[in-house]
């Protein structure tokens, strides 16, 4: 006992010369317990590693210890001084004896979690600690390979690596603790307006064949180009943001409760691009007009009234190019933890970047990456994806999942796989001759029948069925909509999906 008690003293004495902040005492109960009791390290072992320890002796202790009970093995004073008799950090400490001396002083298991997570904030403390005084020593370094701006860069991702450090398995739950998310879920639906258990897309027969935008799905929406997947995430993003209120949730915590803050990953196309899409939907101005500056003092009064309704919308739009898997998440993260996150849309998945040097790992990483984060943040993310060519070479130009891009993995981790199909384009370029009339008439029939028209097909869902849904489509404003149906009354037909 006297040797736990002389290391119980020196910590005081030093602690006050501005060291490190750490509990030795914490330290000894926590390997005390562990070693009266091998039951006890399972309860420690999801929050803590050997790195955390403040003391070396203490941090071989707990791996040596740790390595034995995974193999089934006795983990006690005796079987562990085997390992560390030539330790000459433990002979400092008194030898062997000091294993059956932290055994013997161990009070209780019942706090040992406690112990545990005192610890790992401890351990945390010394890092921020530690990391503060790196960033403060480059800073200080006159450097012209080292801008400050980098400098942000490397302590940002520093920062957030350290952040996830914390973030443990949830391992497993209870069926009744289970069961009662399902229900609060449940609710949660029954009492929001239509009845959806996620976010509304602002498309009614969408909305009722997917439920809503549920947190933490991956959504991939894939298309050939010219179907106007981008244009169809855009109206999604726009009806989110336009309906975004917060308010009290059911459960009383405060947050969003209709709508939601998006934010729009637009690796293809600038901001300004996308604005302008966006705002040539709200103010019903062809987007080529737009481009081109060519408005009626009517169409620019309503592309400025459009604009500055649409300020307030919590809409944040990112265009980097050829964005890596692991900033796009650190992004989110941040855009997450100062305005708040609802959905994310990435426009498109195979444009960003992987760390994987053949191509079918790389999309792999990416997308496993996407729903990582979907997960993380408990938000849904939508990914736009390419289509093969091989629909082109078939009659029926219908996508299914085989088409996807380097399809496996995106299929695998996506939740919902949605395709946008419009007929019309590929019948437009099918057109006759003017000699032949027959066909001519044929032909103008089947496109009055497919104009303004589009579909979206659901080619797999996991908390759902498949199907299609019929949308309307606006090529000017370049706007999807809902379709009106004559046999739908008051909405409570189903349109016979």
């Amino acid at each position: 006992m006297n040797e736990i008690s002389n290391i119980e003293q020196v910590p005081a004495q030093v602690q006050n010369a501005d060291t490190m902040p750490h509990s030795v005492e914490a330290e000894q109960q926590l390997l005390g317990a562990i070693l009266t009791n091998n039951d006890v390290y399972d309860r420690v072992a999801s929050v803590i590693g050997p790195q955390h320890f403040y003391d070396p002796v203490h941090a071989r202790i707990y791996e040596i210890a740790s390595a034995r009970i995974a193999k089934n093995a006795l983990a006690s004073p005796v079987t562990l001084k085997a390992f560390m008799e030539d330790d000459e950090g433990l002979k400092e400490l008194g030898g062997p004896a000091y294993l059956v001396n932290l055994a013997a002083a161990s009070i209780s298991a019942f706090a040992v979690r406690d112990y545990a997570q005192m610890i790992y904030d401890l351990a945390i403390r010394r890092e921020l600690i530690g990391l503060g005084r790196d960033i403060s020593d480059k800073a200080a370094k006159v450097n012209v390979d080292s801008e400050p701006r980098e400098q942000i860069v490397e302590a940002e991702q520093k920062l957030y690596k350290l952040s996830e450090q914390g973030q443990t398995e949830s391992g497993f739950v209870s069926f009744l603790k289970a069961v009662t998310e399902a229900v609060n879920t449940a609710n949660a639906a029954y009492q929001r307006d239509g009845g959806l258990a996620g976010v509304s897309t602002g498309l009614i027969d969408l909305d009722k064949k997917l439920g809503g935008l549920h947190p933490s799905d991956l959504l991939i929406l894939a298309g050939r180009p010219s179907m106007g997947k981008t244009s169809l995430a855009t109206n999604i993003a726009f009806n989110v943001a336009k309906a975004y209120k917060r308010g009290i949730r059911p459960d009383g915590t405060e947050g969003t409760v209709q709508g939601g803050v998006v934010g729009f990953y637009s690796l293809e196309m600038s901001s300004e691009q996308l604005a302008a899409r966006i705002l040539s939907e709200a103010s019903e101005v062809p987007s080529e007009q737009i481009r081109r500056g060519d408005m009626t003092e009517g169409e620019f009064r309503r592309f400025v009234d459009a604009a500055k309704s649409l300020e307030a919308c919590p809409l944040f739009i990112d265009d980097t190019p050829a964005l890596p898997i692991s900033q796009l998440a650190a992004r989110a993260r941040r855009l997450k933890r100062t305005h708040g996150l609802d959905l994310l849309i990435i426009d498109y998945l195979q444009l960003c970047r992987g760390t994987a040097e053949n191509r079918v790992q790389e999309i792999g990483e990416i997308s496993m990456g996407m729903k990582a984060i979907a997960k993380e943040l408990n938000v849904p993310v939508i990914a736009l994806s390419q289509l093969s060519r091989g629909v082109e070479s078939r009659d029926d130009k219908r996508p299914q999942l085989s088409d996807l891009r380097e399809s496996g993995s995106i299929e695998q981790d996506a939740d919902v796989v949605m395709f946008v199909f419009r007929e019309e384009y590929y019948v437009e370029r099918e057109k006759p001759s003017d000699d032949r009339l027959d066909e001519m008439a044929a032909w103008q029939e089947r496109m009055e029948r497919l104009h303004a028209r589009a579909e979206v097909i659901i080619g797999k869902q996991r908390h759902g069925p498949i199907g299609s849904v019929d949308l309307s489509f606006e090529g000017q404003f370049t706007r999807f909509g809902n379709l009106a149906k004559p046999w739908q009354q008051d909405g409570g037909d189903d349109g016979g999906y």
